[in-house]
């Protein structure tokens, strides 16, 4: 047990917690690499296949959930509630306009794509051999 807290809390106050929690957690990960792309949490960095890609904060968590994840369908409201929050309206279209901005810059000039729609579900990050 990294923390606790003392009865009663709010839910703000818990949440609060279990962020902090996890930006450590990812700190001590800060890197990932997979098909090619390699990512550092720390300098917020982003190459693939050796080629340096800049992405804004929000297009930088939103690979990395899906990096991290590969091979998982993640729903949009997932998405949607990791990235922009836990009371993020998930029925506008800022998911999907964050992917196909992240494609742009992640998928459209390689070949071999790693963002997957699965339709009616959500997105997937798919690994590819290299």
């Amino acid at each position: 047990a990294n923390d606790y807290l003392v009865k009663p809390f709010s839910f703000s106050e818990l949440l609060a917690r279990v962020r902090a929690q996890l930006r450590q957690h990812h700190a001590l990960n800060s890197t990932l690499e997979i098909s090619g792309l390699r990512m550092d949490s720390v300098s917020q960095s982003v190459s693939r296949d050796n080629i340096s890609i800049t992405l804004t904060r929000k297009e930088f968590q939103l690979l990395w959930l899906l990096a991290s994840r590969a091979g998982e369908i993640i729903p949009r409201t997932v998405i949607a509630s990791e990235i922009w929050g836990i009371n993020f309206d998930s029925d506008t279209n800022t998911v999907d306009v964050a992917i196909r901005r992240l494609r742009a810059k992640v998928d459209d000039p390689f070949p071999e794509k790693l963002i997957a729609t699965i339709r009616g579900m959500g997105y997937s990050f798919v690994a590819v051999k290299k």
